[in-house]
């Protein structure tokens, strides 16, 4: 992965995605509230020009941008002044492309103009970690569009390296040496957990992707991102259906307490909102 330089001084990169759906299911998945909400963070827009984007990371942790192009359901662009403290605008392009088959590619490219690598780590760092949602988008696409989804998180920081946080993390969900295609179960005695494995990487940015049968259908992912000597960790399970909801509410408690009782040393983090 590398940022593209161009002659005019415009940096960018670029990730794209093949998923199942019309132009127009896909494009209710990337550029509404409700559908961008079902599988990246909650989501408010208003998909006019001039209209705002703002995704909800967390209390106090909101990122907001304006639409400055759109063409249902093709593409759309939006500007966000504050993407870096003290850095340039940064503006996101999406392209929902149709293939033959039934599918799209989904294309988000992020580019800022700037004389100097100054600001490269951060679209590098947005490049790495879009894959892991997209493979959310895929599961949802595939099995859940238009459903109403809810997503339930638990997250604090770790006090040791990614390697140890996530090891210790899968551990306890029973999902140490996880093979793609396999049905793992948490142990009991913590909030329900079992599904098929989508996804299983341990190492440099490890990252674990299970199609949910419970709580209830949905999918989990569990992310470690480094800080320092430190990580941050999150658990995030979305849910889909029209219970989904009051799903949240009942075992959204039960995963923070749980995370705090297994990690006595991590901060609580928050939730998105």
């Amino acid at each position: 992965m590398s940022v593209k330089i161009d002659a005019s001084g415009r940096r960018s990169v670029q990730v794209e995605v093949e998923v199942p759906g019309t132009p127009e299911q896909v494009w209710e998945a990337i550029a509404s509230g409700p559908g961008v909400s079902a599988w990246f963070v909650p989501t408010d827009i208003d998909a006019r020009v001039g209209g705002k984007i703002i995704s909800h990371f967390g209390p106090g942790m909101d990122a907001i941008a304006t639409i400055t192009e759109i063409d249902v359901p093709h593409r759309l662009v939006a500007d966000c002044p504050d993407f870096a403290q003290g850095g340039p605008t940064v503006a996101t392009e999406w392209i929902v492309e149709a293939k033959d088959g039934g599918t799209c590619v989904v294309r988000v490219v992020h580019s800022l103009f700037a004389s100097t690598d100054d600001w490269d780590n951060q679209l590098t760092g947005v490049e790495t970690g879009w894959p892991a949602f997209f493979r959310i988008l895929r599961l949802y696409l595939t099995h859940f569009a238009g459903q109403p989804s809810a997503l339930v998180q638990a997250a604090g920081m770790s006090p040791v390296g990614e390697a140890a946080t996530f090891d210790a993390l899968a551990g306890s969900l029973g999902l140490t040496g996880a093979a793609i295609g396999e049905t793992r179960t948490a142990p009991a005695g913590g909030p329900a957990l079992s599904g098929v494995v989508e996804d299983f990487r341990e190492g440099a940015h490890p990252y674990a992707l299970l199609f949910l049968e419970k709580p209830q259908a949905g999918a989990a992912a569990l992310n470690i991102c480094p800080m320092g000597e430190q990580s941050y960790m999150v658990i995030s399970l979305y849910l889909y259906g029209p219970n989904a909801a009051a799903t949240k509410a009942e075992i959204e408690p039960q995963w923070n307490a749980w995370l705090g009782e297994r990690f006595p040393a991590a901060k609580p983090a928050g939730n998105p909102a």
